[in-house]
């Protein structure tokens, strides 16, 4: 018997004598594709065409190869098929559900297709008519709800979620996108916060219920009320936020394990061989190599939770077993397009996996944790631009983060210790930290290490000056939140004060070449008061007496950097060019710093000379320091410890518009034919009743 072969919706058997044959499914959309009703010759026709097999390629590409004019001419065919798709979601027959969701999906993608370059209104008026636009969005909102909300088949579920992030993605700019008028009228925000909350439909659907908020929360934020960020901001129940927390968690902690698995195959290749018999000469190079897909949709995720949501910065400390060391098999995910922007989710067995009982052999750790080692990788390499959005998506979080009261109050809680192992960008002038070495601390102390990171490795041409001032401001608000409460945190400041002082050199060195296109000063007036804050400050919240002597060794050890900014923002100062207001400021700024070094420098000179010593160990240093401070005076300075709150509307718009447009075009990318294929759904309902 000849072999049958499908390809492109023909049937055609493998002898050349015989016309290829068309499959049924075919047959009926081409009459679609007429001017005239199908069920007129055919009272049947509708009942008929939902049995069959959907083919997605087919109806898209047919919509794709028709001119507007044509389009416009079976307007009201496609009308009634849309029609017909919102009514056999109301039958029993899980069959005809399953193949009405997925026509519905090659509709809005293939008459989106058609008409990019026209208004949403009339991709409303040619999908369903302007006079029934109402009604049927009602409609399909309100069977799409029911179906999430059923305790009936998961994989209907699944479809429900790929048709409304279908539906929410098939335009870049999402607040472009007319149709979502009618999702926030009819929401399904409840329908979401269920599937969050059970666990079972969270290990299943959690990741795309969590995609599809987030970018719903972006339909015109900035524009009118949007109904879902106004619901999400009061969510209290405690299952739905943990549930959100974990999915969140999960695919952070896939990308980090990723991650890791990627760097140890990297050091156990030839190029390790080799870096260890040269040296680490190439270790830079090397790591640039590692990179594995952000995953920016899951980010906009937590900020949007982090940032609206007070409750969910509860979730953040809710411990859980550390991720990446439940050890599961990982089935491998679907290739999907090289993407700009990850939005790939985590594969089910790694989600599943992770909702188990607490071990005692396994390092508990929470959602801030895995958030912070994700920060750490994303951050290392800000050259693509990509990863610059995610680097300063990050900062955003923790700005948030660190502004919040409640947040500050766990961060600094000593009851609550955990080991955080960052990642730490390999560089010539430093080892490599050992896991095993890192203590059990505060998790500020891994916050604080973030950003001391960030300081030491990014003073490169490609200088990210937003990133570096973002970062500076995470550091103040954390010491504004210790002045105020007086908490006296053990951390290794000097490490700080150092990174701080090294920033300054680099941007003096390369004065030049920054100014022609950042304002330095601005940066360089927020270092300065960092340390004005230590001064003034400082016996509120160092931990101990001698921290603060440090702090005075540190800044007279490098006096000669103080000197040179001085020099350098004097002499801006006194001409008469753009630079002049900027660097006055800074002028003024360090004054307290100029007082110390000018009091103590002669003192020390002093002791060494009587003392005949030509070079003062640091605890002889100190000794002169400890003597002098009654006779150092200092002027007081205000608003130290003030700063201004965060707001998105006003300064991140531009931004937030942007990294939604990419996350949007992702989104469509990945929901690719695959992930609306029928293989699973025909196993589940292989019998219509």
């Amino acid at each position: 018997m000849a072999q049958i072969e499908k390809r492109g919706g023909l049937l055609r058997k493998s002898s050349a004598s015989k016309k290829p044959l068309k499959e049924k499914v075919v047959l009926m959309y081409d009459e679609i594709f007429m001017t005239e009703d199908p069920s007129k010759c055919s009272p049947r026709f509708w009942e008929e065409l939902f049995l069959m097999k959907v083919n997605l390629e087919y109806l898209e590409g047919k919509l794709e190869s028709l001119d507007g004019e044509e389009l416009m001419k079976i307007k009201d065919n496609i009308n009634c098929l849309f029609q017909h798709c919102i009514q056999a979601l109301g039958e029993e027959h899980p069959i005809r559900v399953v193949n009405a969701l997925q026509t519905l999906c090659a509709l809005i993608r293939g008459v989106h297709q058609k008409n990019k370059s026209t208004s949403g209104f009339d991709i409303i008026n040619m999908l369903m008519g302007f006079d029934k636009a109402e009604l049927c969005m009602k409609n399909l909102m309100e069977s799409l709800d029911s179906l999430l909300c059923a305790e009936g088949s998961e994989s209907l579920k699944s479809l429900c979620l790929k048709l409304l992030l279908c539906l929410v993605t098939v335009t870049d700019n999402i607040s472009q996108n007319t149709i979502l008028e009618y999702v926030m009228i009819n929401s399904i925000f409840e329908a979401i916060l269920q599937i969050l909350s059970h666990p079972p439909s969270r290990r299943e659907h959690g990741y795309d219920a969590v995609v599809l908020l987030a970018l719903l929360v972006n339909y015109r934020k900035y524009e009118s009320v949007n109904p879902y960020i106004v619901k999400l901001s009061i969510v209290d129940d405690e299952a739905t936020l943990n549930g959100m927390g974990l999915v969140i968690a999960q695919a952070l902690s896939e990308y980090n394990r990723q991650y890791k698995d990627k760097e140890e195959e990297h050091q156990s290749g030839f190029l390790s061989a080799l870096t260890n018999m040269v040296g680490s000469m190439f270790i830079a190079d090397a790591h640039e190599k590692i990179s594995v897909q952000t995953n920016e949709a899951i980010l906009l995720a937590l900020y949007e939770a982090v940032h609206l949501n007070r409750n969910f910065i509860t979730v953040l400390a809710q411990s859980h077993p550390e991720m990446g060391l439940v050890t599961t098999p990982v089935s491998p995910t679907p290739t999907t397009p090289v993407t700009p922007l990850g939005t790939t989710p985590p594969s089910s067995d790694v989600i599943s996996s992770v909702e188990l009982p607490l071990d005692a052999d396994v390092q508990t750790s929470n959602l801030l944790i895995t958030f912070l080692k994700y920060s750490s990788i994303v951050m290392q390499d800000t050259k693509d631009e990509h990863r610059l959005h995610s680097g300063k998506l990050c900062l955003i979080i923790l700005t948030c983060i660190a502004e919040d009261q409640y947040a500050n109050a766990f961060l600094h809680d000593d009851n609550m210790n955990f080991r955080v192992n960052l990642h730490r960008m390999p560089m010539r002038h430093r080892k490599k930290a050992a896991d095993k070495n890192l203590p059990c601390r505060p998790l500020v102390c891994a916050v604080l290490d973030l950003m001391v990171e960030f300081i030491v490795t990014h003073m490169m041409k490609e200088f990210p000056m937003d990133l570096y001032i973002r970062c500076i401001q995470v550091v103040h608000k954390l010491l504004c939140y210790q002045k105020k409460c007086r908490v006296r945190l053990h951390y290794t400041w000097r490490e700080l004060w150092s990174a701080l002082i090294n920033l300054l050199k680099f941007l003096m060195s390369n004065e030049t070449v920054l100014l022609a296109k950042h304002n330095i000063f601005t940066l360089a007036l927020m270092i300065v008061n960092l340390f004005n804050m230590f001064i003034t400050y400082g016996d509120t919240f160092l931990p101990t007496p001698s921290s603060y002597d440090e702090l005075y060794y540190e800044i007279i050890r490098m006096h000669q950097s103080f000197d040179n900014l001085y020099s350098m923002v004097l002499r801006l100062s006194t001409n008469a060019g753009q630079w002049k207001e900027a660097a006055s400021k800074v002028t003024h700024a360090l004054v307290n710093i100029r007082a110390i070094i000018n009091h103590f420098n002669p003192k020390i000179e002093s002791y060494a000379a009587v003392n005949h010593i030509s070079q003062l160990s640091e605890e002889q240093v100190l000794e002169v320091v400890r003597a002098n401070y009654d006779t150092l005076t200092l002027k007081l300075q205000d608003g130290l410890d003030q700063y201004e709150r965060y707001s998105e509307q006003h300064k991140e718009a531009a931004f937030f518009k942007e990294l939604v447009r990419s996350i949007s075009t992702n989104v469509r990318r990945n929901l690719a034919f695959h992930t609306l294929s029928q293989e699973v759904l025909l196993k589940e309902f292989s019998t219509i009743s």
